[in-house]
């Protein structure tokens, strides 16, 4: 068995910031377990075409690495040349044991550790950084018949570059931020392309920027990276003044601006009306995007909505629920993930034989989305309520790293063993969370998300602003944590 101080969970930004901050902390005695053969997470995983990311590339980077982006919205290629940058520049994939799933982890109050089992070993660590991430388990709901088609079919998380669609006759399950990227990357390519929606999403156009050359050059100094960081910052954290405390604000200037994209980029108003949401914006992730509408003006798209939606599937593609027969030659799931209650995929057993599982068993619920009592020395990285709806989650993950250094450092510095957030503090933060919720979109915006569990409760998303978050974080409260 590997002993360690600290095993990390996944090597995706997560993974990489627990790493980094152990570095500056001293702390050398730690690995990383990922399940894959890669390093890298997200940006590595997901390769389907269009893949970018949604929120400006300067604060979607760690806050300490400057880095020289071509553009304001990375696509994935660069993406990932920019997490393998991370990972090379902190010497980290030595420090990784790739093609390692986690099986199980459970606490041993009697050594107070945690024992790790996985399909190569089993490994102990005093403390564990789970930052596996809940976009990291794809779902793809059990439609009926769906193992018998006998065409090429996959999630976009897993998506099959061996498959060549030009020419074919394709479907595409799911219309939110996934697959309005795939939609117009393979639109001009296909000869038939059936998008099947469940609901509609709110579309605001995608500021687009190249940076040039003499910009490019100034990225690379922390200066001008972090002003420039700093601006993006500000602004986009503005949003949750509409998000949170005025829908007045919300119409004004991103409602009433997405129903003019919607009118200007889509001819048809039949379609158009499909592609009308019902509820208020933000209530639901808001697609930037200046190509998915007008694909939607190509005559070999076919949109289908709910009242045309999936009865079946069968060894030659899909029956609608209007009892038409759609043959195809490959079918997409860009179903989504399960980032509720699914946020930890593997079990884990706390003290007094108490699982994960059951703790969770009314809604998921942490401590700053990172500590549950009954769970010492276990650290959840972008754990329940600590999404972003607004801004960069890595803003929210830095900050978590915050709160992460200060309870290792509270069991060093008092020679302890472990560390706990008591059910007290844990109890009233998590009211307090779900009490400011009830101000938000996301709870009260007329709508149905991801970004809520089973029970109702929206778990996916902070309601706040991240600088009080990051405040919460850095003000370490002993009173509220039981160590031993």
């Amino acid at each position: 068995m590997n002993k360690h101080t600290v095993i990390i969970i996944g090597s995706g930004f997560g993974g990489q910031s627990a790493a980094i901050r152990l570095n500056k902390m001293g702390i050398k005695d730690y690995i990383i377990l990922e399940r894959r053969s890669f390093m890298g997470g997200t940006w590595s995983q997901n390769s389907y075409p269009g893949a970018a990311v949604d929120v400006h590339s300067p604060l979607y980077s760690l806050s300490n690495e400057p880095y020289r982006w071509s553009q304001m919205f990375a696509h994935q290629d660069e993406l990932q040349t920019y997490t393998n940058y991370i990972i090379d520049k902190h010497k980290l994939r030595a420090k990784t044991r790739t093609n390692t799933e986690v099986i199980s982890n459970r606490w041993n109050e009697e050594e107070q550790h945690w024992e790790i089992e996985t399909n190569q070993e089993v490994f102990i660590a005093k403390f564990v950084i789970n930052a596996s991430g809940p976009l990291s388990t794809p779902v793809i709901p059990n439609f009926p018949g769906k193992d018998e088609f006998k065409g090429a079919s996959f999630h976009t998380n897993n998506w099959d570059h061996n498959v060549d669609y030009k020419g074919k006759k394709v479907a595409i399950i799911g219309s939110g931020a996934s697959a309005a990227q795939v939609i117009p990357a393979i639109a001009d390519d296909v000869s038939e392309l059936h998008v099947f929606q469940r609901t509609p999403h709110w579309v605001l156009p995608r500021p687009e920027k190249t940076f040039s050359k003499l910009e490019r050059h100034l990225l690379g100094y922390s200066w001008y990276y972090n002003t420039l960081r700093s601006l993006i910052y500000w602004k986009l954290e503005s949003r949750l003044l509409g998000f949170k405390y005025s829908k007045a604000i919300l119409n004004v200037f991103a409602q009433k601006q997405a129903r003019k994209t919607l009118k200007r980029q889509v001819k048809d108003p039949t379609i158009r009306k499909k592609l009308t949401p019902d509820y208020t914006i933000g209530c639901k992730r808001i697609i930037l995007s200046n190509t998915l509408l007008p694909s939607f003006n190509k005559s070999n798209v076919h949109l289908h909505d709910k009242n045309d939606g999936i009865k079946s599937i069968n060894e030659s593609g899909i029956q609608t629920a209007s009892g038409n027969q759609l043959d195809v030659d490959i079918i997409i799931y860009a179903t989504g993930y399960d980032a509720t209650d699914g946020v930890i995929s593997y079990p884990v057993v706390g003290k007094n034989n108490l699982s994960l599982q059951q703790a969770w068993q009314e809604y998921p619920r942490a401590y700053l989305g990172t500590s549950i009592p009954e769970f010492p020395n276990l650290f959840i990285v972008t754990g329940p309520n600590t999404g972003i709806g607004h801004t960069s989650a890595l803003v929210i993950i830095e900050s978590q790293m915050e709160y992460i250094e200060r309870c290792i450092k509270h069991v060093q510095m008092n020679g302890d063993q472990s560390i706990e957030v008591n059910k007290e503090a844990e109890n009233e933060y998590t009211r307090n969370i779900h009490s400011e919720m009830e101000k938000t979109v996301w709870k009260a915006g007329g709508c149905t998300s991801w970004y809520q569990s089973k029970s109702g409760h929206v778990i996916s998303v902070y309601p706040g602003f991240t600088f009080t978050y990051l405040k919460k974080a850095k003000s370490f409260q002993p009173n509220h944590h039981i160590t031993a």
